[in-house]
């Protein structure tokens, strides 16, 4: 029986996918619930099982494809074995013939000798001192053309081995492209400012090594720094709404609850998975929680209602040895919190030169809504929540 395997109905805010990889071929088995084909959208990659055991039969859309919801991408055929021929063509493939071995053994384009070359390519060679047969040709059928002359002799000159200039053009991913669209959105649709603060975070850790082991036997997970700052961000939203709204046209739509999304960096880019009520959760749920997401972004699991809605954004550019930056805000959010690295230096206390763990924090703001008061003062409320832990568990 001939089964369809359709592209899963994707969400309003996706209109199309790309397929990525197809990680079986036409004749191959599969058995049911094995990933088939791995679709990139603009946020996630969606992995597309087998519904059935048996045989891939047909594949109707090649990698690079784009296709919409409940387009048929393959034919199964349940219950059927692969042929014995199927399973006999990697085999041959890989014993290939004396004649293939030969012409597998031949180089890649063949030495173009001073004679067979063009005209202005001769005479660049000539006149650059280039030996021909060295250079690999670009042009027609592996010609040598004057700007493969030229090329080398430049990589030559310069003091590259063997006058190599490598270069590679590959397109962007479906989700770079969504990044790079979004973050001009941002530079061209907001008045975006950056304020900023310093943390003494000697508290935070000494609350850490204090009850970190018995936090980690009691919840099964490791109490981190993210979770303290998702805490204070979040109670000090419900202090300054208005760093929690966001624009719709005319109107500024105050959010009454801390959807937080946390920047999490993959291979494939930057996604920002959502605490949902953040401002409800205990600091055992939220490091949970933040494990989960990181843990499905690395592995390519995370869903597309992971990473929808989110009214303030937390991103950690110190866990790569950041000091000091300036976050974009991801629209249609007006603000973001951006932590840095962590680093002992002087400060004066009680009058005292001291040595204590700082960190610089900044806000980016969309200052057509948020006023420089406002931002500094939330900055400020963060300040004292993480320099005051007991605060965040009194709700201050």
């Amino acid at each position: 029986m001939a089964i369809e395997v359709k592209v899963p109905v994707l969400p309003e805010s996706v209109s199309d996918a790309t397929i990525a990889t197809w990680n079986k071929k036409a004749g191959d088995a599969v058995a049911r619930d094995e990933n088939l084909v791995d679709l990139e959208t603009d946020k996630v990659v969606l992995e597309v099982p087998s519904p059935v055991d048996g045989v891939l039969k047909e594949i109707r859309f090649e990698t690079g494809a784009t296709v919409t919801s409940q387009q048929v991408l393959a034919i199964i055929e349940e219950g059927a074995a692969a042929t014995p021929a199927k399973a006999a063509e990697p085999a041959k493939a890989a014993a290939p013939s004396a004649p293939a071995k030969a012409e597998a053994a031949k180089p890649a384009a063949p030495a173009a000798k001073s004679a067979d070359l063009p005209p202005g390519a001769r005479f660049t060679a000539n006149k650059e001192g280039v030996d021909a047969s060295q250079v690999e040709g670009t042009g027609r059928k592996g010609a040598v053309t004057k700007e493969d002359i030229v090329n080398y002799a430049s990589g030559k000159t310069g003091g590259v081995s063997g006058g190599a200039r490598p270069e590679e053009r590959v397109p962007m991913t479906r989700m770079r492209a969504r990044i790079a669209e979004r973050l001009m959105q941002s530079k061209n649709s907001i008045a975006m400012l950056t304020s900023f603060n310093e943390v003494n975070l000697g508290k935070v850790m000494a609350m850490r090594k204090e009850l970190g082991e018995q936090f980690e036997k009691a919840n099964g997970i490791k109490l981190g720094f993210m979770s303290f700052f998702a805490k204070a961000a979040a109670n000090a939203l419900q202090k300054y709404p208005v760093v929690n709204a966001s624009v719709d046209g005319s109107d500024v739509i105050y959010h009454g609850y801390a959807d937080i999304s946390i920047a999490v960096s993959t291979d494939r880019g930057l996604v920002t998975p959502v605490l949902r009520n953040a401002e409800r959760m205990g600091f055992a749920e939220i490091e949970q929680a933040i494990a989960g997401y990181a843990k499905a972004a690395r592995e390519g699991g995370l869903k597309l209602e992971d990473l929808q809605g989110g009214t303030f954004t937390i991103t950690n550019g110190g866990t790569f040895g950041s000091l000091m930056s300036t976050p974009i805000v991801n629209p249609p959010q007006s603000a973001i919190l951006g932590m840095h690295t962590i680093k002992e230096r002087a400060i004066v206390e009680n009058g005292q030169v001291i040595a204590a763990p700082m960190m610089y924090i900044a806000l980016s703001y969309d200052h057509r809504i948020i006023d420089g008061k406002d931002a500094v003062l939330f900055l400020v409320d963060i300040k004292n929540q993480l320099e005051n832990p007991h605060r965040m568990l009194l709700g201050m």
